[in-house]
């Protein structure tokens, strides 16, 4: 079996495999700190494509955008959560991660390559709502930082994996690139109607 063949694979059985529950309030976590964190990414199907989208299409620009990918994710990430954690309300956090899925997807499809300060500004805009719903879905009683260093290591795992996948994919005709964006697009766009 060959590298992309395998790699395929593990992305179809990790979408497959979930369900968007990652939202589901924090009278049903059953885990709490650490455990708590690094699930919660892994537990939506928003939340991967994002992450992987991003990482994916962070392979095909600049070299110091490509570098900086994981800083905006994070960074993003940590400030979507500290707004959660310091009360401040936002509206349309749902659709705000619908829709980094669905942009994230239309700059694959599309091949976009875009300046580092507007990609960057992008990106953490993505992962702000995707930190805010984070920060929101803390079980009670569970360390900050242990939660948070969770759902860090997450993130980067998730989008190392999409940027492994995007490399891979720089080898094979373009025309299949645009078409796992457009997937990754549509299914945003479901995620946005529903």
């Amino acid at each position: 079996m060959t590298r992309i063949t395998k790699l395929l694979m593990t992305v179809g059985l990790m979408l497959t495999a979930t369900l968007a529950v990652a939202h589901t309030g924090q009278a049903n976590h059953t885990h709490s700190g650490f455990l708590s964190g690094l699930l919660h990414p892994m537990l939506g199907i928003d939340h991967l494509l994002a992450m992987a989208a991003i990482g994916f299409w962070s392979v095909r620009q600049n070299r110091v955008m490509k570098n900086a990918i994981p800083l905006f994710v994070v960074g993003g990430m940590v400030l979507g959560a500290a707004i959660a954690w310091g009360g401040v309300s936002l509206v349309g956090v749902e659709t705000g991660i619908a829709m980094s899925v669905l942009l994230a997807g239309v700059l694959i499809a599309t091949m976009a390559k875009l300046p580092t300060v507007v990609g960057g500004a992008l990106v953490a805009l993505f992962m702000i709502t995707h930190g805010y719903a984070h920060g929101t879905e803390m079980a009670a009683g569970s360390s900050l930082v242990a939660y948070m260093a969770g759902f860090v290591v997450a993130t980067l795992a998730i989008t190392f994996v999409g940027r492994g996948l995007g490399t891979l994919m720089l080898k094979a005709d373009n025309r299949v690139t645009r078409a796992l964006g457009g997937v990754v697009a549509v299914v945003g766009g479901v995620l946005a109607a529903g």
